[in-house]
């Protein structure tokens, strides 16, 4: 069953789908049903469609379309069936070098956490998480589901240079950054894989309503992968 949506103008060329607001699995189930469901109709004149965790932005182009009319092909759509949008639903695995580049940080989730290292590894690796949206950099997932064991408070003292592919927790969510930046997060490993590559025809590699698992690697596996050139064939 659809959650009931209100459709809000955002500007002059955009309208905004917005659901219950809450960080919650079922209404990320509804937000990418929606979301495929516009992607599907086709509608002339649609330049993006942006979900985020309770909403769905949808951008059109005045010289195409208007706001009346946009609204009301939008309100005449019905998403497909749950078990046929979640038949679709990509899993995809991440591997991630524990410890690196930032061991203090991974030795300050165990400690917040009163557990060791090798368990807070454990406890990360085993969820899978659910992409709520892409946002702050290019590429980079906000992704639910962390265990309450671990969550941890952002750093008191953001760092000024975070590498690409540092995953990170922040209070209660977990994410992976896809390009060099200042952050706040606790750095707990890297991945070699690249999330984001604007040499390629799609540079984002992940999307919303994804569902991620983390697995362990070793250093020569790092190397190896990275070598490779970080790509994932999803």
């Amino acid at each position: 069953m659809m959650h009931e949506y209100e459709i809000l103008p955002s500007g002059d060329t955009a309208v905004l789908l917005r659901f219950e607001q809450k960080i919650d699995p079922e209404i990320l189930r509804q937000v990418t049903m929606m979301t495929n469901a516009i992607k599907k109709a086709e509608i002339n004149g649609i330049l993006d469609i942006i979900p985020a965790y309770a909403s769905i932005l949808v951008c059109f182009d005045p010289v195409k379309t208007d706001m009346r009319s946009m609204v009301g092909k939008i309100q005449k759509i019905k998403p497909e069936k749950q078990s046929e949008i979640e038949q679709g639903q990509r899993v995809v695995r991440i591997p991630v070098l524990y410890g690196k580049p930032f061991p203090e940080d991974l030795e300050h989730v165990a400690e917040h956490a009163g557990i060791t290292a090798d368990e807070v590894i454990q406890i990360h690796t085993m969820n899978t998480y659910p992409v709520y949206m892409i946002g702050f950099l290019p590429g980079f997932p906000y992704l639910g589901n962390l265990d309450e064991r671990i969550h941890t408070p952002r750093r008191t003292e953001p760092r000024t240079d975070i590498p690409a592919g540092a995953v990170g927790i922040g209070g209660s969510q977990t994410g992976v950054y896809p390009i060099s930046s200042p952050g706040g997060w606790h750095i707990i490993g890297r991945t070699p894989v690249k999330l984001y590559d604007p040499a390629e025809e799609q540079p984002v590699l992940l999307r919303s309503g994804d569902l991620i698992h983390f697995y362990s690697i070793t250093e020569e596996e790092y190397e190896k992968i990275e070598k490779t050139g970080g790509k994932l064939c999803l």
